[in-house]
């Protein structure tokens, strides 16, 4: 993505945007920010003369459209709704809740995302996971959910993300079912907590990393990961990053989750615990199928095949997130 005058515009608009949003106190602002993020996400996906990028800007617009139109007509159907933030019947709060889940690509509203990442690259890509959920969140935990409506969703969302991706060869579908399952997560959190935001933020700082590494490998579908050969470093880096966003102990993607299962515990939402942590097992899956490549073969590099090796940098601030920063986060906690 070249960052010239006309990208760094709409930019700027889809920051603004999501900021209206988040500083709004009604929900016509809401709605409005939403929208100028939308109108100003699209454009940042075009690329002439070529299809793929055509076919997912249709595909976002009009999922997007569907969620706009669903949440200004709730929103409208009491005119005093406009102007306030709590809403008095269920049935506009589940109608309001319904239009923010096919925003978010949430199950069973997911059609859209996997098909639609799969026309992206992994910069868009990442935008698409981390920064196009902040306004759609924000408004529906406004909402204060604590609904059947929502533990459904939240159960549909980690039994699709985790068993949508096990037949795939495509990462980037297979990073969009992930998204999927974490947001089951989020939506799991932000219905008993205000603290959602930091799931979102690990969640991002992670798929940052990921996106990184496989955008730098020019990585697209499984067979492609081994194309050039790693060194050490590399392989132990992106084996570390599967573990953490699968939600492993030791690394930074368990954190966000025990503070879910903490508040899950606390609430005494056992049996929603156990079948959320099932669904998150099963991710697993399509995770180790990414990390085969870099465990089992072992590729040597002749003297005279020059690579352009991976940012050092990168690595290290790979390994300290993964590692470090979990340990004195829980050290904090005591």
């Amino acid at each position: 993505m070249m960052l010239n005058s006309s990208k760094m515009l709409f930019i700027m608009m889809m920051i603004s945007g999501t900021l209206i949003t988040l500083s709004s106190s009604n929900w016509l602002g809401m709605w409005m920010g939403m929208e100028i993020n939308l109108m100003s996400f699209i454009p940042l996906i075009s690329k002439s003369k070529n299809k793929n990028s055509s076919q997912a800007m249709m595909t976002y617009f009009l999922a997007q459209s569907i969620g706009s139109m669903i949440l200004l007509f709730s929103v409208i159907m009491n005119p005093m709704f406009m102007f306030m933030i709590e809403v008095q019947n269920n049935w506009i709060k589940d109608l309001i809740m319904l239009s923010l889940v096919i925003k978010l690509g949430a199950a069973p509203f997911h059609w859209w995302l996997p098909s639609m990442m799969s026309n992206l690259n992994w910069t868009e890509c990442f935008i698409m996971m981390t920064w196009q959920k902040l306004a759609p969140l924000m408004v529906m935990s406004n909402l204060l959910p604590k609904s059947t409506l929502l533990y459904s969703i939240v159960i549909m969302s980690g039994l699709i993300g985790s068993v949508g991706g096990l037949n795939q060869t495509s990462l980037r579908k297979m990073l969009a079912y992930s998204s999927i399952n974490h947001l089951g997560w989020m939506l799991m959190f932000l219905s008993m907590s205000t603290l959602w935001y930091k799931y979102l933020i690990l969640y991002s700082i992670l798929m940052m990393l990921i996106c990184y590494m496989l955008n730098y490998k020019n990585a697209y579908f499984l067979n492609q990961l081994m194309t050039n050969s790693p060194s050490m470093m590399e392989k132990y880096a992106f084996i570390m990053m599967m573990l953490s966003i699968g939600g492993l102990p030791p690394f930074l993607g368990f954190l966000p989750k025990w503070m879910t299962i903490q508040s899950m515990i606390n609430s005494s939402m056992f049996g929603l615990i156990t079948i959320m942590m099932l669904m998150s097992l099963m991710t697993l899956f399509y995770y180790l199928r990414m990390m085969i490549p870099y465990i089992l073969f072992y590729s040597t590099m002749n003297k005279w095949m020059k690579f352009k090796e991976i940012n050092k940098m990168f690595l290290y601030m790979t390994f300290s997130i993964n590692l470090l920063l979990p340990i004195f986060t829980t050290l904090s906690f005591f």
